[in-house]
């Protein structure tokens, strides 16, 4: 069982004082023209912890709220990246839910983006964010608004019940008959017994489970996934797979298409480089290169401009060197 240290791009800032900070930030803003360098030297260079710390003391001196500040003075993908470094990260994932659920159109992605890779306690801090912003409970929502095996799979991962650390070699082959059953029959029930699965077992178990269904089957199970289901249960399986196997890797694989098949998908961009900053960006990073053949920096430099793109190069972090 590997475990790689998994590393983020931003950490605390040494010598960190919240009160320059917020008089900096109180100067750019309160500027005739919004000094937006001065913005993305503070922001992207503190953690959230830290950030939290300024917003405070920014209240505190100006009797103002910096993110409504930010949003007052900022616009289009630039504000998001600002007013998204400002979230806790329970918050930010409890923000993007809700404005996926309850857009004009459902965003399917960042649905599967966020319930496939989160753990139990990420899950279980962005749904009390949740009820606490939105007033209203994140498993109803999803109930609501989403349909079929797609939102019987959702509401499963929104439960947060995976087991943890528990692995046991005699049930992982009975564990594979079924998921390679399920891939040959797909009833209702079929559908259900995967879902169930692949949403409750641990990683460890999982692992093992992968490993016999290639044994019995000859096949991946992502493949095996790709070629009976379609539609956004079978996405939502095959990211639930990935983020078993390696979580960074997935991440790679999602910004690559979020930069190259959408002409740059701009809110999946800044959603994942935000919400992985200080968890394993560095690792993402790693993996983009590995399998892509360009940066991260690279393919972001490419496709954005402006101080939107320096906001979204300094959570990247790295040096032009490095790539």
């Amino acid at each position: 069982f590997l475990l790689q240290q998994t590393q983020g791009t931003i950490f605390p800032a040494p010598n960190f004082n919240p009160i320059m900070d917020a008089q900096l930030l109180g100067g750019a803003l309160q500027g005739i023209s919004c000094e937006k360098d001065v913005l993305i030297d503070i922001l992207t260079q503190r953690c959230n912890s830290q950030r939290l710390m300024i917003a405070e003391a920014y209240r505190d001196m100006y009797s103002r709220d910096l993110i409504t500040d930010l949003k007052e003075n900022l616009s289009h993908h630039f504000k998001e990246v600002m007013v998204g470094l400002m979230y806790p990260p329970p918050s930010y994932d409890a923000h993007e839910l809700w404005h996926a659920l309850k857009g004009v159109d459902t965003e399917e992605k960042c649905l599967i983006d966020i319930l496939a890779s989160r753990s139990n306690m990420e899950i279980f801090q962005m749904k009390e964010a949740y009820l606490m912003q939105y007033n209203t409970d994140l498993q109803q929502d999803i109930d609501s608004e989403t349909s079929g095996h797609f939102r019987d799979t959702l509401m499963n991962l929104a439960q947060g019940t995976r087991m943890e650390g528990y692995a046991d070699p005699s049930t992982a082959a009975q564990d594979a008959m079924i998921l390679w059953e399920a891939c040959q029959q797909k009833t209702g029930e079929h559908k259900n017994m995967l879902q169930m699965i692949l949403c409750n077992r641990s990683q460890q178990q999982l692992w093992m489970v992968f490993q016999e269904f290639q044994n019995i089957s000859g096949q991946d199970i992502v493949d095996a996934i790709n070629e009976c289901y379609d539609g956004y249960f079978q996405e939502l399986l095959v990211a639930i797979v990935l983020c078993i196997r390696d979580k960074p890797s997935y991440f790679a694989y999602r910004l690559y298409n979020a930069i190259h098949d959408f002409g740059f998908h701009n809110k999946t961009v800044i959603r994942i480089l935000i919400a992985r900053s200080e968890i394993d960006l560095m690792n993402i990073r790693q993996r983009y290169k590995e399998r892509y053949g360009k940066s991260l920096f690279h393919d972001i430099k490419h496709f954005a401009s402006g101080h939107y793109e320096s906001a979204l190069l300094a959570i990247c972090a790295g040096d032009a060197e490095d790539y």
